[in-house]
């Protein structure tokens, strides 16, 4: 199953919207599009999570990959506009310590740069 997930660029930033639930069913859709982007040698990128509603560990595990990759390319993945639901996810985890989180995507576009 495929997830929906918006594009927009803020010069050497691409922002990433997925929409609805990232969860088994469509973490490897996601993943496959995320690393596709990375492979394209997009410079960096912000997963924006004001559109979503739902992440399962299978959507969780993506972020790690992603963030190993470009940081591996002197790149950087910035996360924000987080619900309260899903941060707690990402405190819980412990992910929220190995990748930053940011309140807006103004401050995770400019964190990114």
């Amino acid at each position: 199953m495929d997830i929906e997930v918006f594009e927009e660029r803020h010069g050497e930033v691409l922002v990433l919207v997925p929409v609805g639930r990232l969860d088994s069913d469509r973490a490897h859709a996601f993943e496959t599009l995320v690393m596709d982007r990375i492979r394209m040698r997009e410079c960096h990128l912000v997963v924006d999570f004001s559109h979503l509603e739902f992440i399962s560990s299978s959507g969780l595990r993506v972020l790690p990959l992603a963030a190993k990759a470009l940081k591996a390319a002197n790149r950087s993945l910035v996360l924000c506009s987080m619900k309260e639901h899903i941060a707690s996810v990402f405190q819980v985890s412990g992910f929220s310590q190995v990748i930053p989180v940011r309140p807006s995507r103004e401050a995770a576009v400019a964190d990114a740069s």
